[in-house]
């Protein structure tokens, strides 16, 4: 967008590194997942092991913020941390950090604002709103109403007419009130680069790089930029919901994004069921599904819901004995746990680590 991208550009600095995170998040797993549980956390897989290694491992941050990158890629970057010494092989599909690997990571900023999962359910939608507002905004600034729409999602459109007559702002200082409040949006963000998410912009007679033109524009590699661009996207959205007061306009684009449901719509079935009085079993019968997956609906709750009682599917003492075992031989390994602790079933290990699995424990 003219207006902006004229104002706003700079050199960019210093990035978030891909191999970073891959290498930070296979840290955390502790050889106990295989690498490809990586892959799926950062595509934003919604498997319950997925979503509860993600707790489990204190990796949420990263979930679903790469839902774009490929098995391939993901497997050559695999490769190159191997090459470089930063991870050796321990098993199938199974990889540890070497010292060198662990320097690295003590050694490097991992700050950011990625908080995939919170925002990865609407980070698209909102980028979607913000983009087509600026483009809107920006023709409206020169008078221009004729101009193909850079979003084709009609629900975006309906959302800006609505917001459009909500605001009830004259056309006429639109662009430089939101000029303003994005400016001030980034005073004091650290390490961030606006410039990732401006050359993106579409305005007035000018039409808005691809990721991939962004990428060589900065000279950055394109999975650095594709982590970059959410990271800031991130941002915005936190500092709009930290300091709403100071968003008039752009308060807007998230009204009613952070009223999305934490539960799957499958999860939410069940869920409606088992508040009835129903029991795992019977809800199975009535939805015509296997008990497992009911199963992975309950570990979905724990890990979820605060107020959901593991209570009656775990008894009280064996849900502390799990809880010290995992802690005292410091993993969070199913068989490793239940060699030592027959008496539990796995789907009570799995619900007292998914309920107390990322909580630090006194």
């Amino acid at each position: 967008m003219r207006i902006f991208v004229d104002k706003w550009v700079k050199v960019v600095g210093k990035m978030l590194k891909l191999e970073t995170v891959i290498l930070y998040c296979l840290k955390q797993l502790n050889n106990e997942r295989t690498i490809y549980s990586i892959y799926h956390l950062l595509n934003g897989k919604k498997s319950s092991q997925t979503i509860q290694d993600a707790h489990l491992f204190s990796i949420k941050e990263y979930f679903g913020v790469y839902d774009t990158l490929t098995r391939e890629n993901f497997e050559q970057i695999i490769e190159e941390l191997s090459r470089k010494n930063l991870i050796d092989g321990c098993g199938e599909q199974r990889y540890r950090v070497t010292v060198s690997g662990l320097e690295h990571i003590e050694t490097t900023s991992m700050d950011h604002y990625l908080n995939g999962w919170t925002f990865h359910s609407f980070t698209t939608l909102f980028w979607e709103r913000l983009s087509f507002f600026i483009q809107v905004t920006s023709n409206l600034v020169y008078e221009e109403a004729k101009y193909i729409p850079i979003q084709k999602n009609k629900d975006v459109h309906n959302w800006l007419k609505s917001m459009l007559k909500e605001i009830k702002i004259p056309r006429n200082e639109l662009g430089t009130l939101l000029y303003s409040e994005l400016i001030n949006c980034f005073k004091g963000a650290k390490d961030l680069d606006p410039s990732v998410l401006v050359f993106r912009l579409t305005g007035f007679q000018q039409i808005g790089l691809t990721a991939i033109q962004a990428a060589r524009k900065l000279n950055i590699d394109i999975h650095d930029y594709q982590l970059e661009f959410i990271n800031t996207l991130h941002y915005i959205i936190q500092k709009i919901i930290k300091d709403s007061s100071y968003f008039n306009m752009l308060t807007f684009l998230i009204k009613d994004l952070e009223k999305a449901d934490v539960l799957t719509s499958s999860s939410r079935k069940t869920w409606n069921l088992l508040i009835q009085g129903n029991t795992p079993e019977k809800i199975a019968d009535l939805r015509n599904l296997k008990l497992s997956t009911i199963e992975d609906h309950l570990v979905e709750f724990a890990l979820h819901l605060e107020n959901f009682s593991i209570d009656p599917y775990v008894d009280k003492a064996i849900q502390l004995k799990i809880i010290e075992l995992s802690r005292s031989i410091g993993t969070r390994q199913l068989k490793l746990i239940k060699d030592q602790l027959k008496t539990a079933t796995y789907l009570q290990i799995r619900l007292v680590l998914a309920k107390y699995g990322d909580k630090k424990w006194n």
